[in-house]
């Protein structure tokens, strides 16, 4: 499956609107808040057309419950919490395309760093350009080679999540 990383397209953010009014009935009772986090959230940054959403819930069970309600949903794809850190996934389209939903806890440190750097490069232009160029760089070198190309961005990625972290406090 190609690695497309494309430059920023001004209707992602009513995707991630769309998407999170599309899954807010399955959810009906839970109360989620939905974070839109991702390269698609940072206006004017190169990115997979896939949108990266958190549905965030108050407690492990509800979490639970909405796992439960979301493997029913046609057209998504449970990936389970792979790395466990209780972030649940699910994915929709193929490859670079469609949407990559997280379902956790409002706490979850995934969660937070992934807010830290979306904001970080929000307002920091020059790193987001930095990382625009990187992923490019690694889309080429990548050879459809999805391990390589998220290996590629992961010391980036941490080090912009520590000088957010450093710049909070």
């Amino acid at each position: 499956m190609a690695i497309v990383v494309l430059p920023y397209d001004d209707s992602w953010p009513d995707l991630f609107a769309q998407v999170s009014a599309e899954l807010a009935p399955v959810f009906a009772g839970l109360a989620p808040v939905f974070h839109h986090v991702g390269s698609t959230s940072v206006r004017g940054l190169a990115a997979k057309p896939k949108i990266d959403l958190h549905a965030a819930f108050a407690d492990p069970e509800t979490v639970a419950t909405a796992v439960e309600r979301m493997q029913a949903v046609p057209g998504y794809t449970y990936h389970g919490d792979k790395y466990g850190d209780q972030s649940w996934t699910f994915t929709s389209g193929r490859g670079s395309y469609g949407a990559r939903l997280y379902l956790c806890t409002l706490e979850n440190h995934v969660l937070r760093d992934r807010i830290l750097f979306r904001d970080y490069l929000k307002t920091h232009s020059d790193r987001a350009a930095a990382y625009a160029a990187l992923k490019l760089r690694l889309m080429g070198e990548a050879n459809d080679d999805w391990d390589y190309y998220t290996g590629g961005k992961t010391e980036f990625v941490r080090e912009t999540v520590r000088l957010a972290e450093l710049q909070r406090r």
